[in-house]
């Protein structure tokens, strides 16, 4: 998270530990609404530091979800699986590779404090999520929730003033670029803002073809995302949700997309070759279409890739003359733009080499999962189809921005909840296991 942070309001707090008392007393089905109703209304640039320690809000609330998770033994009803395993090397990669080989130990504090973020939110999620209705009744409370947010959005649009300012932690006045107000909400960068809109637009999709009861609930949370994708006028977030779209189209060629998945590789290869610069700037002649600062984006991986020696082995924390720009909070480094590169440049290769793998190992979940016929009906694939879409939409908005705020919880949940159908993909049942609660998950894989 960037450095600037405010101190925590009287307001904020009290939502906060409001929250966190309901992740406490809520039935397991409904104990992870808190979580999500903190990402989409608490402003988290706001901290209490003690001894040099950030507490940010997200960090209180995750408190409240390990205390239950671990009171209610919830914790203990996920057996891990693939999906699990990489998170978890993924993540000690990221914290421990740099700082141990290295012996710099300047970012500890911060890199402890992501290392909470990340393990706290996903295994909350794993320990509340146990089947596939589950997964369906955890996208109709997001879309309950986003529907309020969007108006909020909307009056922000209206005004150009942010309606959570009030609770501190983002700026009273909305950014402006060439004429267009950018929205951003409770969250730290119109980017971000819009990101979020983009990402969960597909799980509101994939909710209406599942039932015919929930379109109503569906066609409100897919225009709510759409509005926020579009208030927050950024080129990134664009392009995610047309990604999304494109995802979703592709399901009537689901056989097919071997054949697709090759066609992509010759057509990047194509234009290799009819392209005079390297085919990452493809990202810098698309932002002269929907927007964004396309090129800094395509001069970041060159730069990235020039410098390959630097980072590759455990990572690096002086970027600074990669670019003609440096960030004001630290002048060692460059503004990291991409999610890939920054795995990169917190834990070297190993470190992107498992980010990408734990990609992959989602998109194989449900893949295989909209294969099994024996478990699953047309609209449940359907339903499954969507979260490989949300990460799509993810992956394509990796290119443009660094996570760094609440938007980790909602991919964090888009993880745990295919991770909670990854079990399920070979299609056979662990007898040793129940059969019922918390078996849900006790599959075989």
């Amino acid at each position: 998270m960037p450095e600037e942070v405010s101190t925590i309001s009287t307001g904020s707090l009290a939502l906060t530990l409001g929250l966190g008392i309901l992740l406490l007393i809520l039935p397991r089905r409904y104990a992870l609404a808190p979580m999500l109703i903190g990402g989409c209304y608490l402003t988290l640039g706001q901290a209490l530091v003690i001894a040099g320690l950030h507490f940010y809000l997200i960090r209180i609330l995750i408190f409240f979800a390990l205390i239950r998770i671990v009171i209610r033994r919830e914790i203990f009803y996920v057996k891990l699986n693939g999906i699990d395993k990489v998170f978890i090397g993924w993540m000690l990669a990221v914290t421990f590779l740099y700082l141990i080989f290295s012996g710099n130990y300047a970012t500890l504090n911060e890199r402890l404090g992501n290392l909470y973020n990340s393990i706290g939110i996903y295994f909350f999620a794993r320990s509340l999520i146990w089947s596939f209705d589950d997964v369906v009744l955890t996208v109709k409370m997001l879309a309950i929730i986003i529907l309020p947010l969007a108006m909020l959005f909307a009056v922000e649009h209206a005004t150009g003033k942010n309606p959570f300012y009030v609770f501190g932690g983002v700026s009273e006045f909305s950014e402006i670029r060439d004429g267009r107000i950018r929205c951003q909400g409770p969250f730290r960068h119109p980017i971000l803002a819009g990101t979020f809109g983009a990402t969960v637009m597909p799980l509101f999709v994939g909710l209406w073809v599942y039932n015919a009861r929930n379109r109503l609930l569906a066609i409100g949370g897919f225009l709510a995302a759409t509005f926020i994708v579009f208030t927050a006028s950024s080129g990134g977030p664009l392009m995610a949700y047309i990604t999304g779209l494109v995802g979703l189209i592709c399901w009537v060629f689901r056989y097919q997309m071997r054949a697709i998945r090759w066609g992509i590789v010759f057509l990047f290869m194509a234009l290799t070759l009819y392209m005079k610069a390297p085919i990452w700037f493809v990202i810098s002649h698309l932002s002269g279409l929907v927007g964004g600062g396309g090129w800094y984006r395509s001069a970041l991986i060159d730069a990235a890739i020039r410098h390959f020696n630097e980072w590759w082995l455990i990572g690096t924390e002086y970027t600074a003359h990669w670019m003609p720009f440096s960030l004001a909070t630290n002048p060692n480094m460059v503004d990291i733009t991409n999610h890939f590169i920054a795995q990169g440049v917190n834990g070297g290769l190993l470190a992107l080499l498992l980010f990408i793998w734990l990609i992959v190992k989602c998109f194989q979940a449900t893949g295989k999962a909209i294969h099994n016929e024996e478990s699953y009906s047309g609209q449940e694939q359907f339903m499954i189809w969507s979260l490989g879409c949300a990460v799509l939409c993810h992956v394509a908005s990796f290119f443009s921005v660094s996570y760094f705020d609440q938007i980790i919880i909602f991919w964090y949940l888009n993880i745990a909840l295919i991770a909670t159908i990854a079990p399920h993909q070979n299609g056979v049942l662990d007898e040793s296991e129940p059969k019922t609660g918390p078996g849900a998950l006790q599959f075989s894989t």
